[in-house]
């Protein structure tokens, strides 16, 4: 009797398994070229104006892409009462920027700029000007040491030194944070000592132009990074006209050791009295973008999340001629809206995925990531119990530069082989199982001198410990931030194949028993 029990539930659970394999291989084909294509037509299309980060073109993307989500009955996101989140960006003109030294007004844009950016309002008066080199304060190297600028002016130039060839603070050839973001970190180290005001010169900028002035005057929309803690000091970029006063009759021996990344001696660290007064306000403008996403709530495992996810931004218009950004992200953005249909349809006909499906697509991609920093900083679920994102940027094209005979039946997968070892083996199965594409693993290499890891919104739940995978057809050089990359040039049976074989690996990736171990080292660096 309980060997036939045995059999009979062993039976009934293999029907469930089979049901579940049918029921992805029955849902991920209602995700066609042609319905593709539907979509693809209006957010790629003239109406949305290349979609720019801030626009009214990326306003209109949203809206559709939240009309879509409604029409197809998902669920709002509760916390944020609706499907969009929302985040600040701003835009800066200068409304006063002033600097004297020893009474002598300066020139704005001739002798000063002031980083809209990167300066508040305030204002600061000294007495006495301190050279600090480079303005770095680390254990390996500190241009501080000996000096004492308490309630005094710090003078410092870009960069940082380097050793024999190689950057003295990261010991590689690729610069450390003191040189980017740089003046943030060197600004918080001259806080830190006490000091009042900073003054910067970059070495190789002996003068302003146009463009430099033109951006101290009104800023483009940017995003609000949060602050560091110690972050309080305003700045001035000063350009070399001011030498003598500044540092003292030794500017061009100094500008010379910095342009060869010297270290800075004890004895070029100067101290003089100087009056200066400096003083500036800015006047903010702030506009809100959003990142749009639509839920469906899994079942016995419904607190835990899969994300799929792909930024509906692009380059918006220049000169009056749109970049449609057809394939960048288009392909993924209608992507997400197709597979949340089908895992929708599924779930209206009884196949509810285990774990509640996130589809998200983000803005201010082309700018910095700047919708799924925000995301990341301000999630709406827990990062730690959001199994996995996978993220979709440019799957309807080919690589112009491949010339292997799969040209028609690849993808560039990235991520495989970092956060989880769950990855391969559950994305790889899938596409066995239902696509058979070639998945190609050459952007997961730590010399990758394209950096693709960390070019698109993955990066942003990978840097939180999140397993992510990306995908993406590598066409960078035909039409890549081209008005060419439209929606004629799309091959939509490899569009659609691609869109399917992710569809198969979310579906396994919600229903499985496990969350993706998070068991391997993330091997490519920072940002």
């Amino acid at each position: 009797m309980k060997k036939l029990l045995f059999f009979v539930c062993l039976f009934a659970g293999t029907n469930v398994l089979f049901a579940q394999t049918d029921a992805s291989a029955k849902y991920g084909a209602l995700i066609t070229g042609s319905n593709l294509n539907k979509h693809l037509s209006i957010i790629a299309g003239a109406e949305m104006e290349g979609r720019e980060t801030g626009t009214e073109g990326q306003r209109k993307a949203a809206a559709y892409i939240e009309s879509q989500f409604k029409a197809m009955g998902l669920k709002p996101v509760e916390a944020l009462k609706g499907y969009q989140q929302f985040y600040p960006l701003y835009q800066d003109s200068l409304k006063t920027g002033e600097l004297s030294f020893a009474g002598k007004a300066a020139v704005y844009g001739k002798d000063f700029i002031i980083n809209m950016n990167s300066n508040e309002t305030g204002s600061f008066k000294g007495k006495k000007i301190v050279f600090a080199g480079y303005g770095i304060d680390d254990e390996k190297y500190s241009d501080y040491t000996g000096l004492d600028v308490k309630g005094k002016i710090v003078v410092i130039f870009l960069g940082e030194p380097k050793k024999d060839g190689k950057y003295f603070l990261s010991t590689t050839s690729r610069s450390s944070a003191w040189t980017f973001p740089g003046i943030p970190k060197k600004l918080e180290a001259a806080t830190a000592k006490g000091a009042i005001g900073v003054l910067v010169i970059n070495p190789a900028q002996e003068t302003f132009n146009e463009r430099a002035v033109a951006s101290g005057k009104k800023t483009g929309v940017y995003y609000p990074r949060v602050a560091t803690a110690g972050k309080t000091l305003n700045f001035a970029q000063l350009s070399h006209k001011n030498k003598k006063t500044i540092v003292g009759n030794n500017f061009d021996t100094l500008l010379k050791i910095i342009k060869a990344n010297g270290t800075i001696a004890n004895q070029w660290k100067t101290e003089s009295k100087t009056k200066i007064a400096y003083k500036f306000e800015k006047y903010r403008n702030t506009i809100n973008a959003s990142n749009v996403a639509g839920v469906i709530e899994g079942t016995d495992k419904k607190d835990e999340y899969v994300f799929v996810t792909a930024h509906y931004d692009h380059l918006g218009m220049r000169d009056g001629k749109i970049f449609y950004g057809a394939d960048d992200d288009g392909s993924g953005t209608v992507a997400v809206i197709q597979m949340a249909e089908a895992f929708q349809k599924a779930a209206n006909e009884g196949y509810r995925p285990r774990r509640t499906m996130v589809f998200m697509t983000v803005s201010g991609e082309e700018k910095g990531l700047w919708g799924s920093e925000y995301y990341s900083e301000n999630p709406f679920f827990s990062l730690d119990k959001t199994t996995v994102d996978l993220n979709i940027d440019m799957i309807g094209r080919t690589d112009t530069e491949r010339t292997t005979a799969d040209t028609l039946n690849y993808v560039y997968v990235i991520g495989h082989d970092k956060i989880s070892s769950d990855l391969p083996i559950i994305n790889e199965g899938a596409n066995n199982k239902y696509t058979n594409l070639v998945l190609d693993y050459k952007f997961d290499d730590p010399n990758d001198q394209n950096r693709i890891y960390f070019r698109s919104d993955h990066y942003n739940f990978a840097r939180k410990g999140v397993p992510v995978l990306f995908f993406y057809d590598g066409m960078l050089k035909a039409d890549y931030h081209k008005t060419s990359d439209t929606v004629d040039k799309i091959n939509w049976d490899l569009f659609e194949k691609r869109a399917r074989m992710i569809f198969h690996t979310a579906w396994e990736m919600a229903n499985r028993n496990e969350m993706l171990k998070r068991d391997t080292p993330l091997n490519m660096g920072t940002r």
